[in-house]
């Protein structure tokens, strides 16, 4: 993240643990969607849009509709790592 690509209301963001909050737009700067590997990622992982979040693929945005809940998150986290290497 800290390379930029990634707008927060218009608003380039370049830290990883930046917060966002429900009504926030995410999406990809101009360069980034022109990036090979990142159109690669769209057309071949097959995942589901989180109901947290309103996703429109042809702009590369999505819309924060609310903060998700622990079992809304479908993918493997240790919450402790995490814990772990921000208290470094």
């Amino acid at each position: 993240m800290r390379h930029g690509h990634v707008l927060v209301n218009g608003k380039r963001v370049t830290i990883p643990s930046y917060q966002v909050k429900r009504g926030d737009v995410v999406e990809m700067s101009a360069k980034a969607q022109k990036m090979i590997v990142l159109r690669h990622n769209l057309d071949t992982l097959d995942r589901a849009v989180p109901m947290w979040l309103e996703v429109t693929a042809d702009d590369f945005k999505a819309i924060v509709r609310d903060l998700p809940l622990r079992d809304q998150i479908d993918v493997p986290v240790r919450e402790q790592l995490i814990v772990e290497l921000y208290s470094k």
